[in-house]
């Protein structure tokens, strides 16, 4: 039985402690948050008898479990990180690694020097899709793998919440839309790919959210607002609607923790989501494309978009022998070959990042409890490559420019 400490007890550190606990395989027998709501509930659920507000107060007190679960705030993953690791403990360390790549190489160091296992939360890796599409790819089933598209739909809501109003909206205070968000499709790419790129190039901006599209008439909160009933980003109709339709988790409970009519009303009245979403203090893009040459010659682009419905990442791959599009879980295959065209469903339908959230969980507590981190399908190094990705996009972007890697 592993034994877990959680740095951060918001949604994610409570996913990975409930997916632990569910797996039989852990107990929670730390946690440190600094805010008493979250950790008072925290403590409720699981029974942690070790109660930290602050991840230094943990650190100081030894080495209390065998592995540490990291969910802080992106710009709060180094420090921990670094200290967990110099006691000991195995780290599962929320993506992104860290803001910046001076931090995210410091984790990366300091897991290497401890000889810890070290895994960053790239949840995609772990569904039955993704493991089904880099088989074929590895097999040869379309031949030479000659370009690749792949598409995250983000959602127009969804952007709203987390990139608009949320927690995740300026890069100062997280980090840009390609790290935060998109580093899991890069990590992605990587990883069915096999490879990373070479050269990148990027294009994209906040094309729709800011001052400039205010319609005429728009108040600076919703509930105030005369042009909120028209308004596809009316934040009454996306969380009293949700609660209406009798939901209680995640996105109300970033609003929050025990979601009711009342409390969510004076959420929008007091807090940052009952914002106009063209008067708030974002800036990371709404849209970006990136284009990547690899090698062996193969190419890929990506496209993050806030204009979509919510759904599930689309990926289509070329090859010399046949073609491939993926809706993160059917595959449907044309042989050229043959002209035959199959699907296959993989089966990943479902919560928590279509079971990418409990493969991870998993396979983390399966290579502590064996110490063996080749049981994960990446290391702390192979996420810092994957990431070096990302920032090197971000430069491409902002000089408009080709960036070698």
């Amino acid at each position: 039985m592993v034994a877990l400490a959680v740095i951060g007890a918001g949604l994610r550190g409570r996913t990975y402690a409930e997916l632990a606990v569910a797996s039989g395989r852990a107990r929670v027998v730390a946690v440190a948050e600094p805010d008493p709501d979250r950790r008072e509930s925290f403590v409720n659920t699981y029974g942690v008898k070790s109660v930290f507000t602050d991840w230094t107060e943990l650190a100081a007190a030894g080495r209390t479990a065998d592995a540490v679960v990291i969910t802080t705030q992106d710009r709060l993953h180094a420090d921990p990180a670094v200290a967990m690791a110099g006691l000991g403990y195995h780290l599962l360390l929320e993506k992104p690694m860290a803001p910046t790549e001076p931090e995210a190489r410091r984790i990366a160091a300091a897991v290497e020097k401890a000889g810890v296992i070290g895994a960053v939360c790239h949840v995609l890796r772990y569904t039955r899709y993704s493991r089904a599409l880099k088989q074929l790819l590895d097999e040869g089933r379309l031949g030479q793998v000659v370009s690749v598209q792949h598409l995250e739909p983000v959602g127009w809501w969804h952007q709203a919440h987390s990139f608009v109003r949320g927690n995740w909206r300026a890069t100062a205070e997280s980090g840009p839309m390609l790290l935060t968000k998109s580093c899991h499709d890069l990590d992605w790419l990587a990883y069915i790919i096999g490879a990373a790129p070479s050269a990148v190039a990027s294009f994209g901006g906040l094309q729709h959210f800011h001052p400039g599209n205010r319609p005429p008439g728009a108040s600076d909160r919703c509930l105030d607002c005369a042009v909120e009933p028209s308004c596809p980003y009316s934040a009454p109709r996306l969380y009293l609607g949700r609660l209406d339709e009798g939901r209680s988790g995640w996105p109300l409970t970033a609003l929050t923790l025990e979601p009711t009519r009342e409390s969510v009303l004076a959420a929008l009245r007091d807090g940052p989501y009952g914002r106009c979403v063209y008067d708030c203090d974002n800036d990371v893009v709404d849209h970006q494309v990136v284009t990547m040459q690899y090698a062996t010659g193969l190419t890929a682009t990506f496209t993050m978009t806030a204009f979509t419905p919510m759904q599930g990442r689309q990926t289509r791959v070329f090859g010399s022998h046949g073609y491939v599009e993926g809706d993160g879980n059917l595959l449907k295959i044309t042989d050229f070959r043959t002209g035959v065209t199959s699907t296959i469903d993989t089966g990943s339908t479902g919560s928590g990042h279509d079971g990418g959230d409990q493969g991870l969980v998993e396979a983390f507590l399966a290579a502590v409890a064996a110490d063996d981190p080749g049981l994960l399908s990446s290391d702390m190094a192979t996420s810092l490559a994957s990431h070096q990705v990302v920032w090197a996009a971000e430069r491409a972007r902002l000089s408009r420019s080709i960036v070698t890697l």
